[in-house]
Formats: C-alpha cells, structure tokens, sequence
C-alpha cells in the first residue's frame, strides 16, 4: 500500500505537465497539482483543457485522485487578465464569446466544464487538498471533488456574482447538495469568505487538519478508501450520488439492484 507520505510527492515522472497543471501516478493514487504559486494558482481556458486533458489521461489502475495547489493558496480563482479587454492570448476574450452564436457560446463553457467534471467520476474517489485561497473556480474545483481535506486558513468564496457573472463550472449544483439551497444563494450573492470551522460544520469540509499534516491526512484518508474492494466503492459511490434524484423507494430499489450485482460478483456469476 501507499504509504501516506508518497502519495502528494510520486517517485514517477509526469505523466502530463503543461499550462499550470502536473499529473502524477502512483500506483493506485494519481496526484493533479496546480504548479503556478506566483500568481497563487489563478486558472485560465488553458489550465482547464490541461484539467479534462489529465482526466483523460489517467491509467485504469487508478482509484484516487488528488487535487492540491503548490504554495499558500489551492487557487485565487479565475486569472485576472481574463478581465481584460485583450484576454488571453490565443483564446476569445469574454467580449468575443459574447458576440458568439448560442451554440458557439455553449459549446464554449461546456468545454470549460470538462476539466471539471471528470473529478466526479464513479470509478475514481477524488480528493481535494485545500490551504489558503480556493476562490471562484478555486472553490468549483474543490466542489467539484468528492471529499476535501482543508487546513485552518483555508478561504472558500464564490465571487463571480459579484462581477456580474455566475458560477458555470459545475460548481453550484454540489454547493447546493452540500449546504442547500438558502446558504448556498447566500453564499454566492454575497461573495463572502466561509472559514475552516463554518466549512466543517456545513459539510463543505470532510476534515480541517494543521496546514504542516495536510499531505499526511490526504495520504491517509486515500489508505482508507483503497482498503474496500474498489467495485464496491464504486457501486457505493453511485447509490450516494443519486440518492438526492430518487424517492425513497426508487432509492430501495436501486441498493437492491446494487447488492444483487455485487452478490454474484462475489460468486463469481456476475455478467
């Protein structure tokens, strides 16, 4: 097994390492760094290509992901010159995409939500390790893991309605699962910072350790999800994930399908 220490610091070489992310393998654990503390980790359209681009990449052995930032913050957010009237270079400013067709325009921001979605995965359990700022698409991205792991001086803050645009990388539907609908609106109309504790106490957080444990936590944490057989965590995964779309019946049924496919696969008469 992994041990704790191994796992945010691979002995193997990238398996990716372009635009502000590195991708590492281990064994069962892939590790995805946001590698820019200068700018503490400020995102772009290129970083999250390099995001969908590292899910793509992963080996089938893979059963953890973590996702962690170099430096003193997880991510500010969206990279300030997006706000510009030049952008960034090689991309459509804001301006141009707003002059886009409908389609032109969806297809844009869906391609921004692929570096995100993937975290969310039945076949992988991702773990986001969260220090300083995780802002805008800082918090999306953390959200967009299955469980976080954050230090004392960790800052969630939504502030896109605050620039008159919305949270659009798939971000508001597990804020809403997380802390509901009321804290949720809360959150992001006022843009304000949510703090260790109240992140913790909403569920927003799985576990708040020293800043100097984090590593060691998300290494452990990642031991204890690979010691149950990984069919059975995915099956599990799946049930939790759609419980809140299910009725109370519906959501019977669906462990009982779960428990027979799990049944035979242990008899060894599954399909």
């Amino acid at each position: 097994m992994t041990s704790p220490d191994s796992v945010l610091d691979p002995a193997a070489g990238p398996v990716l390492d372009k635009d502000g992310v590195r991708l590492t393998v281990e064994d069962a654990i892939a590790t995805i760094t946001l590698t820019n503390p200068a700018k503490r980790n400020a995102q772009s359209p290129a970083l999250w290509r390099a995001l969908a681009e590292a899910g793509s990449a992963l080996p089938g052995t893979v059963r953890i992901v973590v996702v962690r930032g170099e430096g003193k913050s997880f991510s500010a957010g969206l990279d300030r010159q997006a706000f510009t009237p030049e952008g960034f270079e090689g991309e459509p400013s804001f301006s141009d995409l707003a002059r886009s067709s409908d389609a032109d325009l969806d297809a844009a921001i869906a391609g921004y939500q692929d570096g995100f979605i993937w975290l969310r995965r039945s076949d992988i359990v991702s773990v986001a390790a969260v220090q300083g700022h995780a802002i805008g698409a800082g918090f999306q991205l953390a959200l967009a893991c299955d469980l976080r792991v954050v230090t004392p001086d960790v800052q969630f803050a939504m502030r896109e309605t605050g620039l008159g645009i919305v949270p659009d990388l798939a971000g508001s539907h597990p804020l809403v699962g997380l802390v509901g609908y009321a804290r949720a609106l809360e959150i992001c109309a006022t843009g304000r910072f949510v703090g260790a504790e109240e992140a913790e106490r909403t569920g927003l957080a799985n576990l708040v350790v020293p800043a100097e444990d984090l590593d060691a936590a998300v290494g452990d944490l990642a031991a204890a999800l690979l010691a149950a057989p990984r069919d059975a965590v995915i099956e599990t995964k799946a049930l939790l994930r759609g419980a809140a779309d299910r009725t109370f019946d519906e959501q019977r049924a669906a462990e009982r399908a779960a428990q027979a496919r799990r049944f035979r696969d242990l008899a060894g008469i599954g399909d």
